[in-house]
């Protein structure tokens, strides 16, 4: 059977954070909410944590104003169809794409997003190094979850995190709700990170993010997993191997930014039914 007309897709992860990739470069796809509602799950669709449209930043009416608008834009949107600032492991996949499609020659370039400008160094095993921008510190705050309360630390990666260290054993965890959290310090919501360490420069983290639920990894996650967990060791800066349920990462934190360094794999793509993706849109 043969698809024909709809819009193409490519599938891939980056440490089993998966995305359903969608190449717009002329900025035509109307993509709503509920046509990425359906991609993402899991039996009626294709099964992603989040879509990934390949356009350019002059084509999203959101980009920031400081993006140029030729720059190639992730525009990343959550499994329930909101739109999210940033995603690490996203903009790793999303890279990959650009070069292995000959939509950059470069493999040192900028990716725009909705936190801003990325610069992004694609390697040759695929894999790629991610300029995070510098990690915003703030609060100390809590979250709840099973009834116990776990202290953390909130980090803003471009988007939204509380870092909680904790020397509870991580399997224990029920991730299938969404942990509770101080809506005053955190009213757009936020990822909730249970870091424990488990050598002098390594963590183990399992993550439940806004929008989607536990995922297999989060990069933005795994950057405030190592602020916060350098700052309970007394450190500032410095590099945290970071195991996730879907991979390992590298994370450094200077004093002026942070650099996110993980794998990017495609496991296939195709069309889209147009019949499908016309039905979702109402037309």
């Amino acid at each position: 059977m043969r698809f024909s007309g709809g819009p193409e897709f490519i599938k891939g992860h980056g440490t089993q954070n998966d995305f359903v990739l969608l190449p717009d470069p002329d900025g035509e796809l109307k993509l709503t909410d509920e046509h990425v509602r359906a991609l993402c799950d899991r039996r009626r669709g294709f099964g992603a944590d989040g879509v990934l449209r390949v356009v350019r930043a002059g084509a999203v009416a959101d980009a920031p104003g400081d993006v140029d608008p030729d720059v190639w834009f992730m525009d990343y949107r959550n499994a329930d169809g909101s739109r999210a600032e940033m995603c690490g492991n996203g903009v790793r996949v999303f890279a990959r794409y650009l070069v292995d499609s000959g939509l950059t020659t470069q493999a040192e370039f900028p990716v725009g997003t909705r936190a801003g400008v990325r610069s992004v160094q694609v390697h040759s095993d695929g894999g790629s190094t991610v300029d995070m921008g510098p990690a915003e510190v703030g609060v100390d705050s809590v979250a709840v979850l099973g009834g116990r309360d776990f202290p953390g630390l909130a980090v803003d990666v471009g988007n939204p995190h509380l870092a909680c260290v904790t020397d509870v054993g991580l399997d224990e965890l029920d991730l299938s709700t969404a942990p509770a959290h101080d809506g005053a310090v955190f009213p757009r919501g936020v990822n909730v990170e249970f870091v424990r360490r488990t050598g002098p420069d390594r963590v183990r983290m399992r993550v439940h993010e806004r929008g989607v639920g536990e995922t297999r990894s989060c990069g933005t996650g795994t950057v405030a997993a190592a602020v916060a967990a350098l700052r309970t060791d007394g450190q500032r800066t410095g590099s945290r191997i970071v195991d996730v349920p879907g991979g390992t990462v590298r994370v450094e934190v200077t004093e002026e930014t942070t650099l996110l360094t993980g794998p990017a794999v495609f496991v296939g793509g195709g069309r889209i039914d147009d019949g499908w993706w016309r039905q979702l849109a109402g037309g």
